[in-house]
């Protein structure tokens, strides 16, 4: 390994692989990594779309195995950005050849295998992170900064949803993130391990919960192609939903917070409404992913008359990262988080040690999807300790 450059094999490469791609490539124009990512080589197992994917995303070169791709000699880092079922088999091989890793959320299908991917990461010592992206916008960062500083005072109670609704139309197809065998879980892990993620990020530990989940749409019609959240639907072949359209949660957490969760693809109007709320003693904040650069805050010691929610333009050099981009006021996007993601990846390449969220934080929200099933088979509370949980 070149002590100034790491080289990236991805596995994959399309909506995500896009987005990874376009953080890679942006990184040392925005920002002074202390390493240098390297777009070394890109896998797919079409090699006709494998070729055009790495001539338009910017990689050196392609495979048409990912196991190859492991065992090149010029790759120090491995990027999984496939399907759920994938990961455990690709990470657990990656991490035994000694290559750091990033892999898409959620981490796996199963506790069991998200339980493995870290045994094997940590064992063969390597840097490892999983890309819940939405703990690097500007305004979440700087939510973190003053819940920590104890601006909120004792946090009571955290509200979150996460609404989309792509799924809304009967006719959609059967795609990938509708198989329980391919995403393990639908709504749920798709979306909802995002809101976990943020939770956990800025309120700390879940450790009770009761939850129900829906599904819909019993049947769609099979996917003759699909890429990203789309695809071409087979008008005359149907196939079974066997996962969750939607899915909702109540929660307490180790601090005493109580939380409300809901997550859904059926919320007419939502295209990506990740939305936070954090109620604390002292004040509350709340954030808007389809309106990322603006934090909401409201402090409890304000004088009457103008006590109320303020809104922070967070572009400021005063807020994290942003001071890397353009003067206050000029916004960033959805893309950049993922640079964000990145420019930490490489920090911990650098000194050795796994950024946040790495593989740990993917089994304690893979445990945590579990509980959430378990408690909707159940009907019952579940509790959480540390991730093991048991029925009450």
């Amino acid at each position: 390994m070149n002590p100034s450059s790491v080289r990236i094999g991805m596995i994959g490469y399309q909506f995500m692989g896009k987005a990874h791609s376009h953080a890679y490539r942006d990184l040392p124009f925005y920002f002074d990594p202390p390493v240098t990512p390297v777009l070394q080589a890109v896998s797919g197992r079409n090699e006709e779309k494998v070729k055009q994917a790495a001539e338009k995303l910017g990689w050196q070169s392609y495979e048409t195995d990912w196991r190859r791709l492991i065992e090149r000699d010029d790759i120090d880092m491995i990027d999984i950005v496939t399907p759920n079922h994938t990961h455990a088999e690709m990470a657990v091989a990656a991490a035994e050849a000694g290559k750091h890793i990033l892999c898409e959320k959620p981490l796996a299908l199963t506790v069991e295998q998200a339980e493995r991917m870290h045994e094997a990461a940590e064992k063969n010592a390597i840097v490892h992170m999983i890309a819940h992206n939405y703990r690097f916008a500007p305004a979440v960062a700087y939510a973190k900064k003053l819940i920590s500083e104890g601006r909120l005072g004792e946090i009571n109670h955290v509200r979150a949803q996460y609404l989309q609704d792509w799924l809304v139309d009967p006719e959609a197809p059967l795609v990938w993130r509708l198989s329980k065998d391919i995403s393990g879980s639908g709504t749920l892990g798709d979306i909802g391990s995002h809101s976990i993620d943020l939770a956990r990020y800025l309120v700390g530990e879940i450790t009770e919960l009761v939850s129900t989940m829906k599904t819909f749409v019993k049947e769609r019609p099979l996917a003759e192609s699909s890429a990203g959240l789309s695809g071409k639907a087979n008008e005359e072949k149907k196939g079974e939903v066997e996962v969750d359209d939607a899915a909702a949660f109540l929660a307490t957490f180790e601090n005493g917070a109580l939380g409300v969760f809901e997550a859904t693809r059926y919320a007419g109007g939502n295209r990506n409404g990740n939305r936070i709320e954090i109620n604390g003693s002292k004040g509350s904040l709340r954030w808007d992913m389809e309106n990322m650069n603006h934090l909401e805050v409201y402090f409890e010691n304000d004088e009457p008359g103008l006590q109320g929610f303020r809104t922070i333009h967070c572009t400021e050099e005063d807020h994290p990262y942003a001071g890397n981009y353009w003067p206050a006021g000029h916004m960033i996007g959805y893309e950049h988080t993922f640079i964000h993601l990145a420019y930490e990846m490489m920090k911990g390449i650098h000194s050795g040690s796994a950024p946040v969220p790495n593989f740990r934080d993917g089994v304690i929200n893979q445990r945590l999807l579990a509980a959430i099933e378990q408690s909707h088979q159940t009907r019952q509370w579940v509790k959480t300790g540390g991730g093991e949980h048991e029925t009450n």
